[in-house]
């Protein structure tokens, strides 16, 4: 039989290994998120894209003009050019790659702002099956860029013993 009341068991478990999630619900993108960011401009050839995705091992870059976050280009919207349609058979590979990143990208961003809970970024990034989101300040700012790696980390530092 467990003897105590409800709220002295609640107490106790907020102080054990597993209580120390709660520090978790505190953190927010904008501690977490990496601000040394990689962007491309929209007018940047496919080519050269091409080169950025395999220098850094990146599957995405954010599409920023004048500090304003315009949009992404992801891998798949690199293969997509290259996808063979009724309007086009057989794509000439050397035009395609003089493409600019602009005719790729997709605008419509699924982001977050530095005060978002990460909480809320990794409820995002399970239901979306997301890796990363930019972080964006309330004037379109890209700030950030919050990955899976970085709520790996808040999860491991928010759960160790203090």
């Amino acid at each position: 039989m467990v003897s105590g009341s409800p709220s002295q068991s609640a107490n106790d478990a907020t102080r054990g290994l597993g209580g120390s999630m709660y520090r978790f619900l505190e953190c927010m993108a904008g501690q977490y998120m990496t601000r040394a960011v990689i962007t491309v401009t929209r007018d940047v050839k496919l080519r050269e894209l091409e080169g950025l995705f395999e220098k850094h091992d990146f599957n995405s870059f954010s599409v920023v003009e004048g500090g304003k976050m315009l949009g992404i280009v992801t891998k798949f919207d690199f293969l997509k050019a290259f996808a063979f349609t009724t309007h086009q058979m057989v794509p000439h590979y050397e035009d395609l790659m003089k493409r600019p990143v602009s005719e790729m990208m997709t605008e419509r961003v699924v982001h977050v702002e530095p005060v978002t809970p990460l909480t809320r970024v990794l409820e995002l990034m399970v239901a979306l099956k997301a890796r990363s989101f930019p972080v964006v300040d309330p004037a379109r700012q890209l700030v950030g860029i919050i990955s899976r790696e970085d709520v790996m980390r808040a999860l491991r530092e928010a759960t160790q013993k203090a």
